[in-house]
């Protein structure tokens, strides 16, 4: 065989080799998304699979039984910047595996069977920001740092049932972190000082036994803590809170306790602690114990130069809370407090002469709590809580309105009163309440029957949930109405409600809309009435194609079923409507000529439902007024990093969550909204287009409200031909919750075959699991 030959027959090897390998990757990971993010999740996988290269950025291998990481397992992913290897039994790391992860940016190991951590193993890894071992076999640390060329790293999470001690030495090089958690259940070895290296902290989460530890490593953090948690740690001996003393010097700004153990005993000493820290403004304990009835022996005075001013309690077990006393022991410290919250906390009573103590208070939340009629009565007693302004008593055991009202009547600062989920039932004709409320929730309360014990003043109502069957209060003030859920069949009255800009009536028993009713709320900016039972009518059809601005208002509606127009939402029933001459013409001087009109218009508005004729004919126009336009300009001429498209259901999520996560980000990522971003006056399609047009991408947030409207369909299509004319990948998927393959419309025929096609990202409901949601957008984002 030729020299020649034997070249080709090598090269055919090779080739064929790296296809197989890839091939193999394929097999293990199915799909990736368009950041080259590939989930091999949950696979039962005993090695990290071979194929990976240069193009992957992340790689998800959680839950396997993988045991070792070798040399070469990742020597070809050199751009790799998420490395999730959490739930396996690695046992094993060559010191090499991670030379070539110069660009890792998070990497998870924990749940595993390492008995030792490697300095090698993170020598070459300087960008990681994000490093996770918590959960493995290591007692310590080892004798030196681990960390020392971690120069951005920001998130550190330590410790395991093993581990036992804290060396000098061990944070060399580690001065800025934004949370450190150390899991120290048996912790017993703490070499002060260990922790002085880390100049700040803002976040320190430690759950661990001994006080004495605990009090060596407060000493050391005095000065860098901004935010200290701790977790699982019985404070029940007297003596061992003089170890404590040491953090009354210490700058915190806010101190969290959880699954923690209290005394009667060492209670009064902690709050003693607290009150002498100069920084200290919030308080927290969740998901604590406390043994005792407050009876406290010493006396707790306030100190005047105290910055306390939020004190939030959840979830407090208190096994005797039917003696505990009338906590005459804090009533000189809480006068400085402005927000207070105990919920799910059995309250049943809070004692007059503390609520007289609280002259700050302008927000209080005692809701899932035992609260009855008499005893809100007693809580909120002439003096008590003079400025409070926002007060939330839903879930506890109220059942007489006109009660509430008058307990509650002579706080002049309430703003908003939240009294959902409580018993109600039939409410009286009259009530007094606050004069100045103006928000009141009144949800899931069984009320029949609304009556003008309902304030005048309100600017805000929401009665969702109950019995209602109608609707006509005179509320001059009221902005926004809140009534979904009921067994309303007509619309409110707009005439005593004359200031309505929004409302809400979804879930009713509405099947048409009058013109008389419609006309009556020309002034209304949102109005939602989804989930009801519309059926179509000539004159409705008719009366909805010529209303002036209508679109604004039935566009924002993704689940009514009402007619088949140019300004309404398609829905199912409409299939079932079958007008006849007489149900559109009524008059006896309909003439031929408007007969024949008629029925051209049935016939084509047959066609065009079956066929989706209408749908076609406006979204080809929309598409050729887009395509006359002058192709995507230079990248100058990229406006946002992301055009937003989502359902208003999905509002609360996206800018309440996503916008804060994108835009506050470092550096921060602009986003294009549909409510903030869109040109006043413009045509909603050419508003739609210029705005993708103008993104780098389009995100889409994907729920059972997204594949029913109308508009993100609009939205959906358009990127969908950007993506073609540009031959790019424009678009990132992002699954908000799980949606059914039948609740997809079958119009929606691009999603299906998008999400068959191309990863998508799934929100998560675990905190653990969202921060890596949030660094796989970013990293989407920016390719």
């Amino acid at each position: 065989m030729t020299t020649h030959t034997w070249r080709v027959w090598a090269i055919y090897i090779i080739l064929t080799a790296n296809l197989s390998e890839e091939q193999a990757l394929k097999q293990v990971c199915p799909s990736c998304d368009a950041t080259q993010f590939c989930n091999c999740s949950s696979r039962g996988l005993n090695f990290i699979p071979s194929g990976l290269t240069g193009k992957i950025t992340g790689l998800n291998l959680a839950h396997n039984r993988i045991k070792h990481i070798r040399t070469h397992d990742l020597q070809q992913a050199v751009n790799l910047r998420v490395l999730l290897l959490p739930s396996n039994e690695i046992s094993s790391i060559e010191e090499d595996s991670f030379h070539s992860l110069a660009k890792l940016e998070l990497l998870d190991l924990s749940n595993n069977s390492l008995a030792h951590l490697s300095p090698a193993w993170f020598e070459h890894l300087f960008a990681l920001q994000h490093l996770n071992v918590q959960g493995n076999s290591y007692s310590d640390l080892g004798g030196s740092s681990l960390f020392s060329n971690l120069r951005n790293l920001s998130a550190l999470y330590l410790g395991n049932r093993q581990f036992s001690t804290i060396r000098q030495g061990n944070f060399e090089g580690v001065t800025l972190l934004n949370e450190l958690w150390i899991d120290g259940g048996n912790l017993s070895q703490y070499e002060p000082g260990s922790l002085t290296l880390v100049r700040k902290i803002h976040h320190m989460i430690i759950n661990l036994k001994s006080v004495d530890v605990f009090s060596v490593i407060v000493g050391d953090l005095l000065h860098s803590v901004i935010w200290l948690e701790v977790r699982k740690i019985a404070f029940s001996i007297p003596a061992e809170m003089q170890l404590l003393r040491v953090m009354s010097f210490s700058f915190a700004k806010k101190i969290s306790f959880k699954q923690v153990l209290f005394t009667d005993a060492t209670v009064p000493e902690m709050i003693s602690i607290a009150e002498d820290m100069t920084q200290l403004m919030e308080v927290e304990m969740k998901d604590c114990r406390l043994l005792g009835t407050g009876q406290w022996s010493t006396q707790i005075h306030i100190n005047q130069s105290r910055s306390l001013r939020v004190v939030t309690i959840e979830k407090l077990s208190i096994e005797e809370f039917y003696l505990f006393s009338d906590l005459t022991a804090v009533l000189d410290i809480v006068s400085p407090l402005t927000k207070v919250t105990v919920k799910d906390t059995k309250v049943f009573l809070v004692p007059c002469r503390l609520s007289q103590r609280l002259l700050s208070l302008e927000y209080l939340d005692l809701s899932e709590n035992l609260l009855g009629d008499q005893s809100l009565a007693h809580s909120a007693c002439q003096g008590g809580w003079p400025l409070l302004q926002i007060l939330n008593l839903s879930q506890n055991s109220l059942s007489d309105l006109k009660m509430t009202g008058k307990s509650l009547s002579h706080l002049r600062n309430l703003i908003l009163l939240d009294i959902s989920q409580n018993n109600f039932g039939e409410i009286p004709d009259t009530c007094q309440w606050p004069g100045n409320l103006k928000h009141l929730n009144l949800s899931t309360s069984q009320i029949p029957k609304l009556t003008t014990c309902i304030p005048l003043t309100l600017e805000v109502l929401d009665v969702s949930a109950n019995s209602l069957k109608e609707f006509g209060l005179q509320l001059p003030f009221l902005k926004e109405l809140y009534i979904a859920k009921n067994q309303l069949k007509t619309l409110p009255d707009a005439a005593p409600i004359p200031s309505l800009v929004a409302m809400t009536i979804r879930g009713n028993k509405l099947n048409s809309f009058s013109k008389e009713e419609f006309e009556s709320f020309k002034k209304m900016e949102m109005l939602d009435a989804s989930d009801n039972n519309f059926i179509c009518s000539c004159e409705f059809l008719s009366f909805i194609h010529h209303q002036a601005g209508i679109a604004q208002i039935l566009a924002r509606w993704p689940e009514s079923y009402i007619c088949d127009s140019p300004l309404a939402v398609r829905g199912e029933q409409v299939g079932a409507v079958h007008l006849s001459l007489m149900e559109c013409h009524r008059s006896l001087t309909v003439s031929l000529i408007c007969a024949l009109v008629f029925l051209v218009i049935l016939v084509l508005v047959v066609v065009g439902y079956k066929y989706h004729m209408m749908w076609y004919v406006r979204m080809t126009w929309a598409w050729l007024r887009a395509k006359r336009k002058p192709k995507q300009g230079p990248p100058k001429d990229i406006c946002y990093d992301a055009f937003v498209s989502y359902s208003e259901n999905d509002s609360d999520w996206v800018e309440n969550i996503m916008v804060q996560e994108l835009e506050q980000a470092c550096p921060p990522f602009r986003l294009c909204l549909h409510k903030r971003d869109f040109v006043p006056g413009k045509w909603i399609v050419d508003n739609i287009i210029d705005s993708i047009e103008k993104s780098h991408k389009t995100l889409f947030v994907l729920s059972e409200h997204f594949v029913q409207s109308e508009w993100c369909k609009y939205e959906l299509d358009f990127s969908h031909f950007r993506l073609f004319d540009e031959n790019n990948d424009a678009a990132i998927l992002i699954l908000l919750e799980p949606i059914q393959s039948k609740a997809i419309p079958k119009r929606f025929c691009k999603l299906r075959k998008i999400m068959n096609t191309k990863t998508y990202l799934e929100w998560p409901l675990e905190e653990e699991q969202q921060q890596i949601f949030w660094f796989n957008l970013k990293l989407a984002l920016k390719s």
